[in-house]
């Protein structure tokens, strides 16, 4: 498969879940193995985190390969004796988890980078057997590697590639990194930023010349140390929490070391929105006079905020200011109020308010069934 065809199927990581789990209907012998290639800071390792919450009766096993040096840190040699006679046999780096005699989900991170073990792992791969242990029937394997073009070191030996089956992940868009965000506490400031922000989510694969998305990484942008990827929105996130105890400078400054010079001064940007987001005790002791924000990245971050630390004790109180929001923003929370993802969802969902709402502006939502 040529590179562009592999961009075209890239899968995204709920996809790749269902891929991974489809093992469970697979006889022993035939199951496969996938390597999950996917761009820096994406999300890759959340894919164990995603499985062991779908199989509360297996257990989650990570595995660093960039930990380890050589096949000796997947089994070393233990002496036995048997009537007399001495014998060598092989015991499993406690990390694999085989003497639990369980239901596993292993995942091998980085594989890609280390050469010295990938040749070790093929039996595991293809048999799902380390020396002489074999795993148990229903465990599932999969491993994780940077794309090879990102020139982070990810290799592989043909007779490996042979025995499994490579799949891109492509990253999450913004409107995905926003939903997760509400659901793990990332800072209102920046799901505003995303959403106004789409190209932070592209791939550098996307773009000849990096000059024309600073943010992001690109192979050919040198001296671009710091760039955007989920996983340092998340650190930025970590450092916007904070910011009631620094200076705007010194934010400023740790956000340019976080996600880039660029993108940290548009992020500050909508950091000083904030002064136009109402309270949320304001809105929920008085929500009839709590202030409306005047801009729409102010609105967007209201509705992110209180989709993100809604609780049954004020859903009524919301559903009072709701209405005077404008109607884009009114279907920006009720969109992600019934998404199945949302972690609050019965609790919305089941107010009486919203309901009465939801049947006052069906026709809102008429393009949704058709």
């Amino acid at each position: 498969m040529n590179n562009s065809a592999t961009q075209m199927y890239a899968q995204s990581i709920d996809e790749i879940v269902n891929s991974i789990m489809l093992g469970l209907n697979m006889d022993e012998e035939d199951k496969n193995t996938l390597i999950v290639e996917g761009h820096m800071g994406s999300g890759k390792s959340s894919i164990l985190k995603m499985l062991d919450k779908q199989l509360p009766k297996h257990k989650a096993i990570y595995f660093d390969c960039t930990t380890k040096a050589d096949a000796g840190d997947l089994m070393m040699p233990k002496f036995k004796d048997l009537e007399g006679n001495d014998y060598v046999t092989f015991a499993t780096n406690e990390e694999l988890g085989v003497h639990l005699k369980e239901p596993l989900i292993i995942m091998i991170d980085e594989v890609g980078k280390n050469k010295s073990i990938q040749n070790p792992l093929n039996r595991l791969f293809q048999e799902r057997m380390i020396g002489m242990n074999k795993l148990h029937p229903d465990t599932l394997v999969f491993a994780t590697t940077n794309i090879g073009s990102e020139g982070v070191g990810d290799e592989f030996k043909a007779h490996t590639c042979n025995r499994v089956t490579f799949v891109r992940m492509r990253k999450p868009n913004n409107i995905e990194s926003i939903e997760w965000g509400i659901n793990n506490g990332i800072d209102p400031s920046l799901l505003g930023y995303y959403k106004d922000t789409p190209h932070l989510f592209a791939s550098y694969e996307d773009v000849e010349d990096p000059t024309e998305n600073p943010h992001i990484f690109h192979p050919k942008a040198v001296g671009r140390r710091s760039f955007f990827t989920n996983r340092s929105g998340h650190k930025a996130s970590n450092w916007l929490k904070q910011r009631h105890l620094m200076s705007d400078h010194t934010l400023t400054a740790l956000l340019i070391g976080t996600i880039g010079e660029q993108t940290a001064m548009e992020l500050m940007a909508f950091v000083k929105l904030a002064d136009q987001l109402p309270s949320l005790d304001s809105i929920k002791n008085d929500p009839k006079n709590a202030k409306v924000p005047e801009s729409a990245s102010a609105t967007c971050m209201v509705v992110y905020r209180s989709l993100a630390s809604m609780e049954r004790s004020w859903v009524n109180a919301w559903m009072d200011y709701m209405p005077r929001l404008n109607k884009e923003a009114q279907g920006m929370f009720v969109n992600g109020a019934r998404n199945p993802k949302y972690s609050k969802i019965d609790v919305v969902m089941s107010n009486a308010k919203f309901t009465q709402w939801a049947m006052d502006n069906t026709y809102m939502f008429t393009a949704d069934k058709k």
